[in-house]
This record gives structure tokens, C-alpha cells and sequence, in this order.
């Protein structure tokens, strides 16, 4: 919500908030922080400017398509799920088993960073590889992403022990 700056929002139903209208104040030395405010208002202001919400939805769109098209050609993706920018991909052994492939997701993040893209893993199994680009992240940044992403998953195929 800041941008980088400390800053935070609730967003809840009125039946919640009514609940807390029970005679109890609350305090918060933070609350309406001018600062804040004007820096809060200033990155929703640029959200809707540059139609960032939009672009998020298209571009992950994008993303979420292609890299689901990759799964027939890399056994190794078991799924690809998500919404918008944020979006994970599982990586198994094998499909029939659903083995999780963690070494693997280790690798691949690590060979992505190697490239100049920051992506992690994630899941109890440690076998998601995350991807959560900021929300202006671009078609062309998406193109690229999964150009490299492909290159480095055919290396598996082509370098035996590559994920050793």
C-alpha cells in the first residue's frame, strides 16, 4: 500500500467492524499519520493512473496462459496456479506420483537469479516456485521471464543432473 513506505489497511465487512463499536476505544500512535496518508493516497492515485489493477490482470493473464503451456513439454510442472501477478508454480517428480521436486525448485530459482530475475520458493514442501513481480511489471518483462524460465527448464532436459 506504500510502495515501500510502512503503511497498512484493513479491509472488512461493516457487520465486523460494527462488532468492535462495543464502548472500547482503541489507540494507535501511527493513526492518521499525515505522512502516511499523503503517501498512501499518492500510490492509489498512481494505481489508478497508470491503470496498474488492469495491467495486473492482463498481464497475469498472459503469464498464467503460458506458463501453463509449458506443462506438456516439462513433466516437471505439476500445476500452475494463481491470480494476476501472483502466481506459483508446482514442480513434482513425477506426475503420477505428485512427488514434490524441491531440490529442483531450489535450482530453478537459484539459475532464474543467475539470470537477473528474483523468484523463490514456497509451500509446506518447499516445491512452489513464487512469482510475485511488482504490479507494474510489463508484457515485454513477461515474455522475457518465460523465455528464460523455459531455457533453464530445457537445460534440465538436455544436461543430465542438471537439478543435482
Amino acid at each position: 500500500m506504500g510502495n515501500g513506505h510502512p503503511l497498512a489497511g484493513v479491509v472488512t465487512t461493516r457487520e465486523i467492524a460494527e462488532a468492535f463499536n462495543n464502548g472500547m476505544e482503541y489507540f494507535n500512535t501511527f493513526g492518521g499519520n499525515p505522512v502516511s496518508c499523503a503517501i498512501g493516497s499518492a500510490v492509489i492515485d498512481v494505481i489508478e493512473e497508470e491503470q496498474l489493477q488492469e495491467n495486473a490482470r492482463l498481464v497475469g493473464s498472459w503469464l498464467l496462459n503460458n506458463l501453463q503451456g509449458l506443462m506438456s513439454d516439462f513433466p516437471i510442472m505439476g500445476d500452475v496456479r494463481g491470480l494476476g501477478l501472483f502466481i506459483g508454480i508446482e514442480l513434482v517428480e513425477d506426475k503420477l506420483s505428485l512427488m514434490p521436486a524441491a531440490q529442483q525448485a531450489s535450482y530453478i530459482a537459484e539459475r532464474m537469479k543467475q539470470e537477473g530475475i528474483l523468484i523463490s520458493t514456497d509451500g509446506p514442501l518447499h516445491n512452489v516456485l513464487k512469482i510475485k513481480p511488482p504490479i507494474c511489471f510489463s508484457m515485454d518483462n513477461a515474455k522475457h521471464f518465460v523465455t528464460v524460465l523455459e531455457g533453464i527448464l530445457r537445460e534440465h532436459y538436455s544436461m543430465p543432473g542438471a537439478f543435482c
